[in-house]
């Protein structure tokens, strides 16, 4: 059971992948994270660091100047291309289908990925749609089982 479409290497909210399993459709789609914190306040350590116990360490060794001011320059190079809207955090959503009927439009959800992020591929985000499928499906099968037993109308239900 697996998605065989990819994400591609640049996403718009909304762009969406599918496959089928066991008579199921199951569509992941990408949803825009609503939490408005900057990445700088999302994540211990994104700007460097040349202090030992602070998050953002770069480590000891030699260059560290150097290399401190690589990594500085990268993160400002980030957050400058998410102030300009050139990259978000999303949340791949799985939603599972039956015969044309949705059974649950959020069977499984993974928020605050990176998308666009400079110097990715968005490759994550299939791999995320993967790792949710199980949990999809089992939703999609309780669901199904809920419906069905609600319309057995056999005696010995009545």
């Amino acid at each position: 059971m697996a998605f065989t479409e990819r994400f591609s290497d640049f996403i718009c909210e909304g762009d969406s992948i599918t496959c089928e399993v066991a008579g199921f459709k199951i569509v992941a789609r990408i949803a825009r994270d609503d939490c408005p914190d900057a990445p700088d306040e999302r994540q211990d350590g994104f700007w460097p660091s040349l202090y030992k116990d602070a998050p953002g360490f770069i480590g000891p060794g030699s260059n560290h100047r150097r290399r401190f001011a690589d990594a500085q320059a990268r993160a400002e190079a980030v957050m400058e291309a998410w102030r300009k809207d050139e990259w978000f955090y999303c949340g791949v959503v799985l939603s599972i289908a039956l015969e044309g009927v949705i059974l649950d439009a959020d069977a499984a959800s993974l928020w605050g990925i990176e998308t666009n992020y400079p110097y990715g591929d968005n490759a994550y985000l299939t791999e995320a749609a993967q790792e949710l499928l199980p949990e999809a499906l089992a939703t999609g099968i309780a669901a199904a089982r809920r419906l069905c037993a609600a319309l057995d109308t056999s005696p010995a239900r009545a």
